[in-house]
């Protein structure tokens, strides 16, 4: 194992480069991969699971949400620090371990986007055809990865920014509009808030805290205020601002589909499952409220899910770059910031596009279910376990590194995601 330290350095700031807000409200102004964050992060898994969670016990698990989106903040905000703190990606971070963690996360990358790219394209087809059914599905989902392509082969990643913000507002509108539209009451809501499980079983509790298996797309972040270019430690507070703003807007979301599911479902005995649910329950909100809410549903729904599919196709090919050009380097020592010039991002972009349409037509292989699960499975305590290690090394400077807060909450995220991992893998075998 490699254990040299990642040396610790102020990344030089150029006269061109930005400074770092300190006020309030220049920090506001300048909140922008939060936003992309908060876009990409919220998928339609987790509306599905906050819906079936409040279709099945009301209100009750409102705290599980909470918890969730601040156990994100901590992985995120750790990921970000660690990288303003020493001008490095988490990629060299993990380099810095050992070969075979970057070994472990290129394996994963690979097989995460073939399957992830046929579910992100089916998933935002789904909701598109529901509208619009002018074309079958497959068409749909062929047209929503090349428009994500189109969109990251731009190279902008200020229009990129933008197109995401306006997916935020368009979902903040819609999702949260269909709760509000519900009158619900705030009493219930708020009890929602006071930890306990009720009957509900603690697979979902966990399941609502963070998912089984998680997501790579976090580390994605690093990389989006690199291309706004926050270097130097001087952007952390400013970080901290930007990650907790993507992760309340996350909770808002995912909080306004339990009250959904609890205000409209509960008690009902109707069942939502699988992205096809949300269109069950679009046409039983135009039953109860007339189309324009069947619309306004749908409209959030395709936004939630077309949002992810960007983000994606947008940031993990950062990460992918980022793999390849540590596993062609003889010297963990960075040369120059990937870019989506790169040839590796530009393959992996192309690998989340075209490959996975043959899961359009054909279902997953078995082999490849049970390899990209049981990964999957245990990503999450990965990352969990190497930010403790980092944050709390030389590799940082003292002011940089964990305090008892972070090490409690990432250390309760080991066991989560840990146990989580086991369950998962116990299905899959």
């Amino acid at each position: 194992m490699n254990t040299d330290p990642i040396i610790e350095n102020e990344v030089p700031t150029a006269q061109s480069k930005p400074a770092a807000p300190t006020t309030f409200k220049g920090k506001l102004k300048t909140i922008g991969p939060g936003f992309v964050t908060a876009a990409t992060g919220v998928g339609t898994g987790d509306l599905i699971a906050a819906l079936v969670a409040g279709a099945a016990f009301g209100t009750t698990l409102g705290w599980a949400i909470l918890v969730g989106a601040i156990f994100k903040f901590y992985f995120t905000e750790g990921m970000g620090r660690f990288q303003l703190a020493t001008g490095k990606t988490i990629l060299e971070g993990w380099h810095s371990l050992g070969k075979w963690a970057t070994g472990y996360f290129g394996v994963y990358s690979i097989l995460w986007g073939f399957s992830y790219g046929a579910a992100a394209m089916s998933t935002s087809a789904i909701m598109m055809v529901t509208m619009f059914p002018i074309m079958p599905l497959w068409a749909w989902a062929i047209i929503h990865g090349l428009a994500g392509m189109a969109l990251v082969l731009t190279g902008r990643y200020k229009l990129f920014e933008k197109v995401m913000t306006v997916m935020i507002g368009i979902m903040f509108v819609t999702v949260v509009g269909s709760a509000i539209i519900l009158v619900p009451d705030i009493g219930n809501v708020i009890s929602g808030f006071v930890p306990r499980t009720g009957d509900s079983s603690m697979l979902l509790v966990l399941g609502l805290l963070g998912g089984v298996g998680g997501t790579i797309t976090m580390a994605s972040y690093g990389y989006w205020i690199r291309e706004k270019q926050w270097e130097g430690r001087s952007w952390v507070p400013m970080m901290r601002m930007d990650t907790a703003t993507g992760y309340i807007i996350t909770a808002i979301f995912t909080l306004s589909l339990l009250i959904v599911g609890a205000e409209f479902l509960y008690g009902t005995g109707i069942e939502i499952g699988g992205e096809e649910g949300l269109v069950t329950l679009s046409s039983l909100f135009s039953e109860e409220f007339g189309s324009v809410a069947r619309w306004m549903f749908l409209i959030g729904a395709w936004s939630a899910a077309f949002s992810s599919l960007l983000g994606v196709w947008n940031g993990v090919p950062y990460l992918f770059a980022d793999f390849v050009r540590l596993m062609r380097k003889k010297e963990n020592r960075s040369d120059k910031p990937v870019s989506e010039k790169d040839p590796a991002y530009r393959a992996y972009l192309l690998w989340l596009t075209f490959p996975p349409m043959i899961l359009l037509f054909f279902g997953k292989p078995v082999s490849l279910v049970i390899i990209y699960g049981a990964l999957g499975a245990l990503f999450m305590p990965f990352l969990a376990i190497t930010l403790l290690y980092l944050l709390n090394s030389k590799r940082v400077g003292k002011e940089f590194q964990n305090g008892w807060i972070p090490n409690i909450v990432l250390t309760g995220c080991v066991i989560l995601f840990g146990y989580l991992g086991i369950i998962e893998l116990i299905d899959l075998f």
